[in-house]
């Protein structure tokens, strides 16, 4: 799972930020987190590639949303047959139609806008699933959460082959999937040879948010958690104001929820010239890993194995 920090800036881009994107790569499905306005730049200049098939609204604020006009229009230039979903809270139908409907552009491939609501599951694969999470902003909000199904446990194959005496074979995979097999007079069970299942990876995205509950249950044990820190604890009277976090509230969130790693974005442009009191003062709140990316930056999200084993 890769994921590319498309936009990192609160509402007001500036020259080293552009407004909230986040593009995760997971096994060659590119899903895109927000759009604001110049993603399509992004995405051309950090070469994460235009095939995208959905798109998650984490709510209609123009920082979050105003890409997606030229993104559809680059996608029609580009000939694009292949349909488009867009994910967004329930209520903003009309309002992301105008968005895919700008200047009178009516794209040729499909595009299917879904609504939303917290505790939804909004994109449903084998391998993982996507789910709306409940958020806290001046607006119909949600955030979203990637989580994995649990993967095979490890396949003991010195067992199999010099414990049991099962040649590699088509034995091997019956057992790896959990079906008995007959060897030598005998059923080998599969957990005589496969150890327990082993978790899969969880992000999670809040988009703006004051700190929730909701979203501390859902980054429980999470590899990656995006959080709103629009701002540090010397201006927590505006965060609050304005529906936003601080960077000390979002490290008591990554901290509550055990999250292995905390990336701090939509930060205001106070901190243009330096965020350091931005990744100071999660650090002092959070034991994990706390920063703030950089526009383009790109993160290898391990599985919880490989990063315990590091």
């Amino acid at each position: 799972m890769r994921v590319t920090f498309l936009g990192t800036s609160g509402a007001v881009p500036t020259t080293q930020r552009n407004t909230s994107a986040l593009l995760v790569n997971r096994d060659g499905d590119r899903l895109l987190f927000d759009c604001g306005e110049g993603t399509q730049r992004q995405m051309m200049r950090f070469n994460t590639g235009f095939a995208v098939d959905h798109v998650f609204v984490t709510h209609l604020h123009g920082d979050h949303v105003l890409g997606i006009p030229g993104l559809i229009q680059t996608f029609d230039f580009n000939d694009r047959e292949d349909p488009l979903a867009i994910h967004a809270p329930s209520g903003t139908r009309g309002q992301v139609e105008n968005l895919v409907h700008a200047g009178g552009n009516d794209p040729a491939f499909p595009v299917r806008i879904h609504q939303v609501d917290a505790g939804d599951v909004v994109l449903d694969r084998d391998e993982y699933e996507v789910r709306a999470v409940r958020t806290d902003h001046r607006t119909n909000a949600v955030g979203y959460a990637l989580v994995e199904a649990d993967r095979k446990g490890r396949f003991d194959r010195e067992k199999a082959e010099e414990e049991l005496g099962i040649p590699p074979g088509p034995k091997y995979s019956k057992l790896h999937r959990g079906e008995p097999v007959e060897h030598d007079g005998r059923t080998v069970e599969p957990e005589e040879v496969v150890g327990p299942p082993r978790p899969g990876r969880r992000l999670v995205y809040t988009g703006d948010t004051r700190p929730t509950d909701a979203v501390a249950a859902a980054a429980e044990d999470a590899d990656l958690l995006v959080h709103d820190a629009t701002f540090a604890s010397d201006w927590a009277d505006r965060a609050r104001d304005t529906a936003h976090s601080t960077a000390r509230e979002a490290a008591a969130i990554a901290d509550r929820a055990d999250a292995k790693r905390l990336a701090l974005t939509h930060i205001s442009t106070r901190y243009a010239g330096d965020h350091t009191p931005i990744e100071r003062e999660a650090r002092e709140h959070f034991d994990g890993d706390a920063w703030v990316p950089d526009d383009g930056e790109r993160l290898e999200v391990p599985f919880p194995d490989e990063a315990d084993a590091e």
